[in-house]
Formats: C-alpha cells, structure tokens, sequence
C-alpha cells in the first residue's frame, strides 16, 4: 500500500490523478484551497473504490503555512494510516495566468512565481523528511514550456523553472532511491484558467486541430498518465519530462 499527497487534489487534474491512483491500490491525501465540499466529494469517490483518502487545506500561495501543513500531514499518517511517513508526492495545484508581457504587473509576477515556483519548492522541502526512501515525486508542468503561446510568458517560465528543479531533485535524492520526474499536460479540459479550453468552442477546435491524435485532452487522459507514473512500472525513469497532449504543435 502506498499513500499519496497530491495538490490540488480537489478538481481537475489532481482530482483525476488520486482516483486513478486509487483504482491502482493507492491511499491519498489531497489539499484544496477554499472548496473542501468538492475536496470531500473526491475523499468519498476514493474510499468508495475501497482506498483510504484524507482531504486536508492548503494555500500554495502562502509558503509560510508549510510548517503547519507538515504537522497536519503527520496527524493524518498517524490517525489514518497508522505510520509516520507517505510515499509519493505530487505538485499539481496552481494557477493560470494569460497576460500580454507588456501587461504583466511585478505584483502578478511574484503571485505566479509564488504559487508556480517557489511553492514547490519549499514544500518538496519540508515534506520529504516525512517521506519514505524509494518514494516518487511528480511535478507539474506545462506543454508551455516547450512551445510558445502568447500571453502565458509568466506562467510558462515558472514551468521551466520546475522542470529545472525536477532534474535536480532526481540527482540529488537518488541516494534514497526516490525518483523525480516532470508531467506536462497540453490543453485539456478543465475549469483551469476559467475553462477558456474547455468552453471556447474556437479554441477547443483550434487545439484540435493543431494536435495530432485530433482532439483536445480530458482530465482522465492526464489521471491515468499521472497515476501509471506513481506506479512501479514506472520504476526507472528518472529525471524525464513526459509530456501527455496528444502531439501538440509537433
């Protein structure tokens, strides 16, 4: 049995990702922000599948309530599981930000970096003494840091920089035999960014048509992607950003 902490585990991407863990055996913890009755509702559709499941409040944009979160996850170990440490951990939650650079304010700036970047970091910092060794870390990116789409300047730099901090985290952690690896989602529906791809008839065909399996990305596509990849079939790879978008812009 391994157990899960996913971020942004209440909706979308992360919401996919936990259940798909959970149809292969995997216990989570997911966070939310500000809707623990959607958070509840992904608990119960967990324990539903015969898995256990905790939801517990978390602001990524507030990296100075990372310490009390990690006593929180310790309660939840210990009162759930009866252990002290978790196994995988992945960095989904976030925001979306589509802002012309020549409108892009220093204040929005440091919320996506915040959130996007700094986030991430601390928080794989001050989890992974709670962390069992052979464990698996999963940080989400973006089809945006590899191709261009104007507006998403902000938000795709973060990515990069994430995929930076994946390859680094792979080297230097090895020696516990956990392993880092980098998920890109392209476009897929979700209420991500005020479901712009997932209610814009325009863009969903333009996507569409710009990918090559002909059709835009569901939240499924991503959940199954991202739950193989905490799976041990998934055991040598290491390092590596797999991106998961059907053949965008290729």
């Amino acid at each position: 049995m391994k157990i899960n902490i996913i971020t942004g585990g209440s909706r979308g991407l992360g919401r996919s990702i936990a259940l798909h863990a959970a149809d292969r055996g995997q216990d989570s913890i997911i966070t939310y922000n500000t809707n623990k009755t959607e958070a509840d509702k992904v608990v119960s559709e967990i324990t539903a599948k015969g898995r256990k499941a905790v939801a517990l409040q978390l602001d990524v944009s507030k990296p100075a309530s990372f310490d009390a979160f990690v006593g929180e996850v310790k309660k939840a170990l210990s009162a759930t599981w009866n252990t002290e440490k978790f196994d995988h951990l992945v960095n989904n939650a976030g925001i979306g930000m589509y802002t012309p650079i020549v409108d892009v304010t220093e204040e929005k700036w440091d919320e996506i970096m915040t959130i996007h970047l700094k986030s991430p970091y601390f928080l794989t910092q001050k989890l992974l003494p709670v962390m069992n060794d052979g464990g698996k870390i999963i940080n989400v990116s973006s089809g945006l840091a590899r191709f261009s789409m104007p507006g998403s300047s902000t938000y795709a730099m973060m990515k990069g920089g994430i995929e930076v901090f994946t390859r680094y985290l792979a080297k230097e952690l090895g020696a516990r035999k956990i392993s880092a690896n980098t998920l890109a989602p392209g476009a897929i529906e979700t209420d991500f960014g005020g479901g712009r791809v997932r209610d814009s008839k325009d863009m969903n065909a333009m996507i569409a048509g710009q990918t090559a399996l002909g059709r835009v990305g569901l939240p499924d596509d991503i959940g199954a992607i991202g739950a193989s990849m905490l799976s041990d079939d998934f055991r040598w790879v290491n390092g590596q950003r797999v991106e998961a978008s059907g053949g965008f812009f290729l």
